[in-house]
């Protein structure tokens, strides 16, 4: 999986340059289909992190030759992301701030900002040498055991705080706290604007919340909050003056229950509430995985490793004719005609290929 991972990317590099390679993986609908071509579940969250995972893989060593580069991982490794991001900016003469900045915003984002019960367990930051970069990042709800996946692009990023997302997928959507959403600009900036103010008054606000008949999105109460923690965080954030909600966000400490009570306080004292539409917009491929709709076929998927290596490995006029008979395959894929005029590229890709419909499905047990 490894192997053809990096040939793949050879491919997009060599064909249409590093940075392609930033939006097809920020891009939910290619970063699912490229997992399935790889072999994995193709409807399991394990998706999302054996995907990154053979990608980080598949560029080790490779740097200098495709210019890109991969921080981060699943679990304890997500939080190595920053020191990974500054050894290879070091080796590349790039200063790595502005990269561990949009990781560390990006990872309090979709922890904090936005709230739909998911916690971040997956944190993979791809970039190239010229500092270009995207994020794939996933959550998982404890109590539904269903997984939200998020895409960030920097070369479309305008604001980390408003809209910043190039993808969310989540087969459950729901009401959530979100902080990001267009329509909650004055939250954030009354959000912001109560942080600086001290203590007193989001304490003073909270001690009146359970004399009031709050809407149940908020699901909020003084038992909800650590008031001493909570002073704790709001002293801090009085102390530092953040200029703006991402600042806040920046601020060690300000994390989703933070936000919960200035949300709440905002709306109580200002009557600004936060946005609560979802940003999940894509859902997750549905299937089964297992051997379902057919195991991985490795006689064919080795045969696919040897045609892509073939391909870069022959001289340029030789290796622009197979890449050509490529990009014909991938356009008959999606036409009407498909089966005859696939066969024609097949066959100027490598005689003996089998085509789809000759891959063997396996039956209701799984056995081909």
């Amino acid at each position: 999986m490894v192997r053809l991972s990096r040939l793949i990317l050879a491919h997009l590099v060599t064909e249409q340059g590093a940075g392609e390679v930033l939006r097809r993986l920020s891009d939910p609908f290619w970063f699912q289909a490229f997992g399935c071509v790889l072999g994995f579940d193709w409807h399991s969250s394990g998706l999302t992190t054996t995907t990154c995972g053979a990608v980080k893989e598949a560029v080790v060593g490779m740097g200098p030759e495709l210019g890109l580069y991969v921080a981060g991982g699943k679990g304890r490794v997500s939080r190595r992301t920053p020191e990974e991001i500054t050894t290879a900016c070091e080796r590349l003469g790039l200063e790595p701030a502005g990269l561990v900045h949009a990781s560390r915003t990006a990872a309090k984002v979709d922890n904090a900002a936005v709230q739909s019960g998911h916690q971040l367990y997956h944190h993979v930051v791809v970039f190239t040498a010229a500092g270009d970069w995207c994020i794939v990042q996933q959550g998982m709800n404890a109590g539904t055991r269903m997984a939200r996946r998020y895409h960030w692009l920097g070369e479309h990023l305008a604001d980390f705080v408003d809209e910043p997302h190039e993808a969310v997928c989540d087969d459950r959507r729901g009401v959530v706290l979100n902080y990001v959403a267009k329509e909650s600009t004055q939250a954030r900036e009354v959000a912001t604007a109560l942080a600086r103010g001290g203590p007193a008054p989001v304490l003073e606000a909270l001690e009146r919340v359970p004399e009031l008949l709050m809407a149940r999105r908020h699901e909020i109460t003084p038992f909800d909050i650590d008031r001493r923690y909570l002073e704790k965080t709001l002293l801090r954030t009085y102390e530092q003056a953040p200029a703006d909600f991402e600042a806040l966000l920046g601020t060690e400490g300000v994390g989703p229950k933070t936000l919960r009570a200035l949300s709440l306080v905002g709306q109580l004292i200002y009557g600004t509430p936060t946005s609560t539409r979802d940003p999940a917009r894509f859902a997750f491929a549905h299937g089964g995985k297992d051997g379902t709709p057919y195991a991985v076929d490795r006689p064919t998927y080795e045969k696919t490793i040897e045609v892509l290596h073939d391909a870069l490995a022959r001289p340029a006029p030789e290796r622009a004719e197979r890449v050509d008979a490529l990009k014909r395959l991938a356009r008959f894929a999606s036409s009407t005609d498909r089966s005859l005029r696939a066969s024609e590229a097949v066959r100027d890709l490598q005689p003996g290929i089998p085509l789809p419909g000759d891959i063997p499905r396996a039956d209701a047990s799984g056995v081909s």
